[in-house]
């Protein structure tokens, strides 16, 4: 049985080791502290000075924290960012502070960052003592305590100027809305370099899974559930599954640990479920930032990623190479600096199919791509799950050269263009009595297509490799149906990619088709490009 992720801890009434006193320390500094309005003592709610004792209390031997790394996963007002405002303090004034300590606060954008930073600094001015112990300076971002030369800074992603920093604290806020990772690398980096650092992510989910959020939070669910053991990292998960009941109010009060105490506002979470029942957005939204339900990419997905993931088993491309199992392939060719993918497709049982892709991009853009996206392109080219072409457009000489050896490794019986690009590629292959065939990409032909992979994955009868390219595509999908119920592919006004998808239809659709499944007609009368 699978172990919860759920942080019973909090609440379960035990013993968090304190063998110093660090812990109590901590929380007794932060009591002294004057909340910014009410000018009134801190309080610590149960769920939140658990989490300080666990994150302070806890040490080696030595003396040092156990704990490096806090993953603080918890809905929309909740009060988290005021909670890691409390933690920046104990590093910036705090028994935690070091000698020309850098406490970082970090977000996606200037604005978020600055949220934390307003909270801390509301923390400071509302207790006479300490403000006249501190230097605010808000046009820098800073917030610095000269008695020992250190400080907290608001950061964003701007990454290109926070090399050389050597934080002692960094607070990750919102880590799910960062656009990439530079940031994340450089200060994750910076934080080996001193001795007691401390690394606390704050977010909510956020969706899909191409991000440094979906990483860490994954992360942690494994040392939550125990498939990892590693004591540095304390995850603090408070998430819903992913099937539950998203109406029911016991969930809402077990995943948002301020209701019990007031917070977020319980007629207004009711008021957003009401309006969630009607309208399917508004209800993902629910899902995602009160229920914290990391969601797929698109609105309208062509199907639940749970049940496509189930797919993931290995493909045996070796194993197939020497059985010479017959192969169809789809090739969705791109625009000269696009992403250019060929989908192999094997028949996997009597009515299941098995599918590999080969995707390339031109060398020079991966690094522009991944910049626009957030998504790891050139990691993946580093694993070799694409193949960079030279230039910065994609080589058609080197997709057709993969085709060709494709062809001499596997039983290759077809293999599937859309004629809108590939006219002289098909042309070549051809001429080479390669079994090139067209493949227009409109409705007629690619309803049966998208109908049978449909039922493939549902049926738990695609299997993938968990191939991440792959996976993201099929993420992006958004769905359009026509008024006889025909369903195609688009990915709305994102610009995601879902090649490989229409790539991987196109060999599905093939497959059956050379196995008898079903026909797929020519459509000659409708070549409008939906498949972008």
């Amino acid at each position: 049985m699978t172990r919860s992720t759920f942080p019973e801890w909090i609440y379960d009434g035990s013993e968090i080791p304190d063998p110093l006193g660090f812990g109590e320390r901590a929380v007794t500094f932060l009591k002294r502290l004057r909340h910014p309005k009410s000018r009134q003592p801190v309080q610590l709610d149960l769920w939140q000075e658990r989490i300080v004792r666990r994150i302070y209390g806890p040490r080696h031997e030595d003396g040092t924290r156990i704990v490096k790394t806090a993953v603080l996963l918890v809905p929309r007002g909740n009060r988290k960012t005021s909670l890691a405002a409390l933690l920046m303090a104990l590093h910036t004034i705090g028994p935690e502070a070091m000698p020309r300590g850098e406490a970082i606060c970090a977000a996606a954008a200037r604005d978020q960052a600055r949220i934390a930073y307003e909270e801390l600094k509301g923390l400071m001015l509302a207790h006479p003592k300490v403000a006249s112990k501190v230097a605010i300076r808000d046009s820098k971002n800073t917030i610095s305590f000269p008695k020992l030369g250190s400080f907290c800074k608001a950061i964003s992603a701007d990454a290109g100027v926070q090399h050389g920093r050597t934080p002692v604290f960094v607070l990750a806020d919102e880590l799910h809305a960062w656009p990439k990772r530079d940031l994340w690398d450089v200060l994750r980096s910076g934080l080996p370099k001193t001795r007691g650092s401390l690394l606390v992510v704050a977010t909510t989910a956020g969706r899909g899974q191409e991000n440094v959020a979906w990483d860490i939070v994954e992360d942690a669910r494994k040392v939550a559930r125990g498939e990892i053991e590693d004591p540095s990292i304390l995850p603090i998960l408070f998430e819903a599954e992913r099937d539950c009941d998203w109406t029911d109010e016991d969930i809402w009060y077990r995943v948002n640990p301020g209701l019990r105490h007031g917070y977020p506002d319980i007629e207004g979470l009711r008021q957003l479920a009401r309006e969630g029942q009607r309208r399917i957005g508004d209800r993902e939204a629910f899902r995602q930032l009160h229920l914290n339900i990391w969601l797929d990419h698109a609105t309208q997905p062509f199907v639940d990623m749970a049940i496509y993931d189930e797919g993931r088993g290995p493909v045996d491309l070796a194993d197939l190479e020497a059985r010479q199992a017959p192969c169809w392939i789809g090739v969705d060719l791109s625009s000269n600096s696009d992403l250019t993918v060929a989908v192999a497709c094997w028949k996997d049982g009597d009515d299941g199919y098995q599918v590999w892709p080969w995707f390339f991009c031109p060398e020079e853009n991966l690094r522009d791509r991944e910049d626009r996206s957030g998504v790891p392109y050139t990691t993946w080219a580093e694993q070799g799950f694409i193949i960079p072409t030279p230039g910065n457009v994609v080589d058609y000489r080197r997709v057709e050269d993969e085709l060709r050896e494709l062809c001499a490794r596997f039983n290759v019986r077809e293999i599937a263009f859309d004629p809108h690009l590939a006219r002289n590629m098909l042309n070549n292959l051809l001429e080479d009595g390669l079994p090139a065939v067209e493949m227009r990409q409109g409705w007629i032909t690619m309803a049966p297509a998208v109908k049978e992979l449909e039922r493939a994955i549902i049926g738990h009868g695609f299997r993938h490799g968990g191939h991440p390219i792959l996976r993201w595509n099929f993420d992006n999908i958004e769905v359009v149906t026509d008024k006889a119920g025909n369903m195609a592919f688009h990915k709305g006004k994102s610009k995601d990619k879902i090649d490989g998808a229409v790539a991987s239809a196109m060999a599905v659709a093939r497959a059956a088709a050379g196995e008898g499944g079903f026909a797929l007609e020519a459509d000659w009368m409708n070549d409008e490009m939906l498949w972008a």
